[in-house]
């Protein structure tokens, strides 16, 4: 069996496999709490449960589920009530759509806003001190959600029964376990709860992009069969640069894969494993690194105008393990046990070191290929020339868009604080992953394998010298043609054919 039939087979099977997975996903995630603290919160002590988006849906799939919720409390706090107290302490569970956020807490005199009754507000509202502020909804007076959890004498722990609350509009949910007994400080949380979409466990945000991780795998697919075809068939006229294409087209499809089981993973279970997630990532972190890496060698003409990078590699190398750091870094913040819709604020301070190693390699490509071409031009070099102004047109185009899409991404993301256009979010990151597989098309297209593959290599510089020495040679015979016209040979006929039969023996 032929390497490229054995390669067309894997695809194949990889295909076969993505869209097996896809027709077989099964019923949201699962929010696990192992003591976790309360804080203090202005006058109430809290804990968030969890936001995600959920759908609507008509046959009742869509809720919210609590299993094996229990409040524990210290001993202090516990003997300070009598043995046969009904209730001596309250724990409040509040749910609510984030349109109605404004329904929960007060604010008296227009001061700073409450989320637990004060006397004040108690007199103004009508409120009932020492619990949350409610206020129902104007399209259901059902919401927001307010379940009470008593402690009794002097148990130190209370327990919520299981508990289903059904979704009724689709929305950005958002749950809190909260307290506004002073005496309750210190309390933590155990349990969990099982937040559930018609498709299953994926919250809403992510839930497209386990789609769309479908349609980029097949478009890998696609490219790798595209390009190995050739790869195999002029195997023996392929360039270096040509080698790590094939890595960067390798690890794109591989990335694509594993993040669509991993997603695939967590919609059936509804947890994301750190060790799977960690893979996943890593895999991202090195194709994005090889990608720039790679762009930034073409830009300065590797295997092109000069044979290796010289003095650069070094540098080259250092930014590259630089980039993966700050690049892994960044993605293990964001996805590694994320569960929820919104993101940590922790990510802001991972996103800074890759945002500034990018600005330093766009200046970098960019003055290189500026470089490239003045090479080229000077070589007269008309075909290499040719490709790479295309390729700095392509560069050119995805810095545009890129910078375009950054500050779209900024507009999106200021003026939904609240992440009430969730449902649209999954494309913010879907760009990135578009925008790269592009531009690799570009370069698979400027370099692909073919018979003239060797014609753009570094070891066509000789017979490009030869055209130059050869334009200098014909210059020198119009100069002593020149000279001789000066000083009146030229009148003589026999010379002048003396002159031709010269000039066409050095032809």
């Amino acid at each position: 069996m032929s390497a490229s039939t054995k390669l067309s087979h894997y695809f194949i099977v990889i295909a076969s496999l993505l869209a097996i997975s896809a027709v077989g996903s099964a019923v949201a995630s699962i929010h696990t709490y192992r003591r976790d603290p309360f804080r203090e919160v202005g006058s109430s002590y809290l804990v968030s449960g969890g936001s995600e988006g959920i759908v609507y849906s008509t046959n009742g799939s869509s809720y919210i589920q609590f299993q094996n919720i229990t409040f524990l409390r210290s001993r202090a706090a516990a003997d300070h009530h009598p043995k046969v107290s009904h209730s001596t302490g309250l724990v409040q569970i509040v749910i609510f759509e984030a349109a109605d956020r404004d329904n929960i807490g007060g604010s008296p005199y227009g001061g700073q806003r409450s989320i637990c009754c004060t006397p004040d507000l108690a007199k103004l509202e009508g409120c009932k001190q020492g619990e949350v502020i409610r206020i129902p909804s104007a399209s259901d007076n059902n919401w927001p959600i307010v379940l009470n959890v008593h402690f009794s004498g002097r148990h130190m722990a209370t327990h919520l029964r299981n508990t289903k609350i059904q979704i009724t509009k689709t929305g950005m949910y958002n749950l809190f376990f909260i307290s506004c007994d002073p005496e309750l400080k210190g309390m933590t949380l155990s349990g969990r709860t099982v937040w559930k979409n018609p498709d299953g466990y994926l919250p809403g945000r992510m839930a497209p992009l386990m789609k769309f991780y479908v349609i980029m795998s097949l478009a890998y697919v696609m490219l790798c069969l595209i390009w190995f075809v050739q790869y195999v068939r002029f195997s023996n006229d392929v360039l270096q640069l040509q080698h790590w294409i094939t890595i960067v087209i390798a690890l794109g499809l591989f990335e694509m894969s594993l993040w669509y089981f991993e997603y695939a993973h967590f919609n059936n279970t509804g947890t994301r494993p750190v060790g799977i997630t960690t893979w996943v990532v890593t895999i991202g972190a090195i194709r994005k690194t090889l990608t720039r890496l790679l762009i930034l060698s073409v830009s300065m003409g590797y295997g092109v105008v000069r044979p290796t990078l010289g003095g650069f590699t070094a540098k080259v190398m250092l930014l590259g393990v630089t980039y993966f750091l700050a690049s892994e870094l960044l993605n293990i913040t964001e996805y590694v046990g994320t569960i929820n819709d919104i993101s940590g604020r922790a990510r802001v301070f991972f996103v800074l070191p890759e945002a500034l190693l990018d600005a330093f390699l766009i200046l970098w490509i960019f003055t290189s290929l500026s470089k490239t071409l003045e090479q080229l031009q000077a070589k007269k070099s008309s075909v290499k020339l040719d490709i790479y102004r295309k390729f700095s047109n392509a560069l050119a185009v995805t810095v545009i868009a890129s910078v375009a899409w950054i500050v779209y991404e900024v507009y999106f993301k200021a003026t939904d604080p609240f992440n009430e256009r969730w449902q649209r979010g999954w494309i913010i990151s879907a760009f990135w992953d578009i925008l790269a597989l592009l531009l690799l098309c570009v370069i698979c297209y400027l370099w692909a394998p073919s018979q003239s593959s060797q014609r753009y290599a570094y070891s066509e510089k000789v017979d490009e010298e030869d055209e130059e020495a050869q334009t200098l040679f014909k210059g020198d015979i119009n100069l002593v043609k020149l000279d001789r016209r000066d000083s009146g040979e030229g009148t003589n006929s026999f010379d002048g054919e003396d002159d031709e039969e010269e000039e066409g023996k050095r032809e």
